[in-house]
Order: structure tokens, then sequence, then C-alpha cells
């Protein structure tokens, strides 16, 4: 197991912003985007790291950013230390694995999310509206059921510590354009598909996730992360069993874990406890086995 890095500080490199998870530093021509083991629930950042998840998450982005090549270009210019520029080697040791030099790109205002299934916030909307982000959806359905077709939700980015909001798709083209919008959308929506199958030939069911586009030399760009279980609810197939939250790879773990809490769900977090710690990370990395095996 690799030392845990709750943050990075190099200082004759520019750091342009520390966020829940990633440290970004401006290279000049590109961006070193160093993923973190920090871990965030409810918009707010724990205070314990979690073992090997920013290796994890670098490693699984890698893997579906490759795979999509065909549909979308993405942001990765390099992924080894020996490839970025001189003045990163000597912090090699904290970069190996776990970080990216990419494309400066404009990030889109929005998030662009697909639900596959009615979970999370979408059950929550569905309960009370029989739609999500103003989509119309079948009267009956329960909790994690499965969508006829996949929906693409977006939502507003909240600045750190705020909180997402799910707008229409109608809000979606005032902020971006709809030559945009539809773009974005039309992409989320076909790199989900492909990335559903591929994950259920793994025995797992990518129930939603969420992508960040940017513009790069006037045409859409995939940048961020990508299908990892930090941005994705990941499910075993062979325990799925609609009417209720479900078993999963991904942070949801620790978010149920909170929710036995007594608490407000604002900074401060609560300690976590040390088989919460251990076993998050553990879901994490059987997500990345199961995926790229």
């Amino acid at each position: 197991m690799t030392p845990i890095v709750l943050e990075t500080n190099f200082p004759d490199l520019k750091l342009v912003n520390r966020g829940k998870v990633r440290d970004i530093y401006d290279l000049g021509e590109h961006l070193l985007i160093v993923t973190s083991d920090r871990i965030s629930a409810f918009d707010v950042i724990m205070n314990e790291g979690i073992p090997n998840k920013g290796y994890v998450l670098t490693q699984i982005s890698t893997f579906w950013f490759e795979q999509m090549t065909d549909i979308i270009p993405n942001h990765i210019v390099a992924t080894e230390v020996d490839d970025f520029p001189a003045e990163t080697h000597k912090y090699r040791d904290q970069l190996k694995g776990r970080s990216m030099l990419v494309k400066k790109a404009a990030p889109l205002p929005i998030e662009c999310i697909v639900r596959g299934y009615v979970s999370g916030s979408g059950w929550k909307e569905y309960k009370q509206s029989n739609s999500i982000c103003g989509i119309t959806l079948p009267a009956g359905l329960v909790e994690s059921d499965r969508l006829e077709a996949p929906i693409f939700t977006p939502s507003t980015k909240a600045e750190l510590g705020e909180h997402d909001e799910n707008i229409p798709f109608s809000t979606a083209v005032e902020l971006c354009g709809e030559q945009r919008a539809c773009e974005a959308r039309d992409i989320t929506l076909a790199i989900y598909e492909r990335a559903r199958d591929l994950a259920a030939s793994k025995g797992i069911i990518i129930a939603d996730t969420k992508f960040e586009f940017g513009i790069f030399e006037d045409k859409l760009l995939w940048i961020d992360e990508a299908l990892t279980p930090d941005s994705s609810r990941f499910w075993p197939s062979d325990l799925y069993r609609p009417g209720g939250p479900q078993p999963s790879f991904d942070k949801q773990f620790l978010r149920d874990y909170l929710e036995t809490l007594d608490w407000d769900k604002k900074a401060p977090a609560p300690p976590l406890p040390e088989e919460i710690v251990r076993k998050t990370g553990e879901k994490y990395m059987e997500a990345l086995q199961r995926l790229t095996a």
C-alpha cells in the first residue's frame, strides 16, 4: 500500500486549484492534475484519506478515456512521470500512478449526468414528482429500478462546499447554448451506453455517472475524471435487487455509514473509524480490479 496523500505541496510549481479530491498545477502549456486520497461526502471533505484512492481513480479514468476515443477526444497528454516536464520529476514519489498531464480546456458550466437506474437524488425527486430533471418517468417505479432508456439529467456546478442542483435540459441550453448542450447530451449518453455494456460483462452495474466536458480549440473535450467510483454508482450485478439501496463499489458505502450518525452534513466532518476507511478503500480497489481484469 502506498502512503496516503491528503494534499500535495510543490513549492516551485504553480498551484491553481485544490478541489475536493484533485490538486491542479499550471505548468504553462498544460495542467498537472494530481489525484489525492481525499474523499468527500455530502460535499464535505473527510479528515481521513482512503488508501490508494488517488491511484485507483487515476487508473480507472485512464482506462475509460482510452475506451472512448472514437466517441470523444479527452484531455490526457501523458500519464507517466517520465513524460512530464522536468520540473515535476523531483516529485515522482507523490505523482507516480496518481497524476496526469492534461490539455487546458475551458469547462462547460454544467455537470453532465446520465442515469440508467432510479437512485440517489433522482429517486428522491421521482418520489415527489414522478419525474427527474423535468423528464416524466413511468409510474410505479421502485428504488434502484432500471430505466427503459438512460436519461440525461444535468446539474449546476456548485462552489466548494455548496450543493450541485439538478436542472432541466432547457436550463443547460441557456447556460451552454443549444448546439453545445445537445452535443454534450448525446456524447454523455453514448459514453454511458458503451461503458454500461462493458461493465456488465465484468459483473458491474453502472447505475449513473457524471462527466465534465470542456472546450479546446473550439471542440468538445472530455476532461476531469471518467466513470470512477467517485463520479458513478457501481453495483455488483449478482447482488442487484430493485426495491431499495444496493451494495456498491463506490462512496455510497461511506455515505450510508454517515447517515447513521447524528451529523448535520456540514463541516467539520466527523471522524471515520479505521474499519470504514479500510473497507471504502477495498471497495474502490475491487472496482478497478474488476473493470480492468
